[in-house]
């Protein structure tokens, strides 16, 4: 009897060794950002990013590969010496331009 009960379970078990395998999903790359301040990525922040029509934290992780602790900090910055302006505070996003004449940023009167 007992060969008897044997027998299906291992066919049924050759079964469960067929089991679906689960695709792990896309994986990303890590990126590979600034953590340090360098003359040329400073003597580009202060070039290019008053230029910028739409300046965030975000904005400048993307273009210019920093981290998110030296984006904000190039920001505050760039607001201390007057290159950019402040549009939005918003909890933790902080929306600024250029210091330009846009008639659009300006409230009409």
């Amino acid at each position: 009897m007992a060969k008897a009960k044997a027998a299906p379970s291992s066919s049924s078990g050759g079964k469960a060794a067929k089991k679906k395998k689960w695709s792990k999903g896309k994986v990303k790359d890590k990126a590979q950002h600034a953590v340090i301040l360098d003359k040329p990525t400073y003597d580009r922040i202060m070039k290019e990013v008053p230029t910028f029509r739409f300046i965030s934290q975000s904005i400048l992780i993307e273009r210019l590969k920093v981290n998110g602790s030296l984006a904000r900090t190039a920001i505050r910055h760039l607001e201390k010496e007057g290159l950019i302006k402040r549009i939005v505070h918003h909890n933790g996003q902080l929306i600024y331009s250029a210091f330009l004449s846009y008639p659009f940023f300006y409230p009409s009167h």
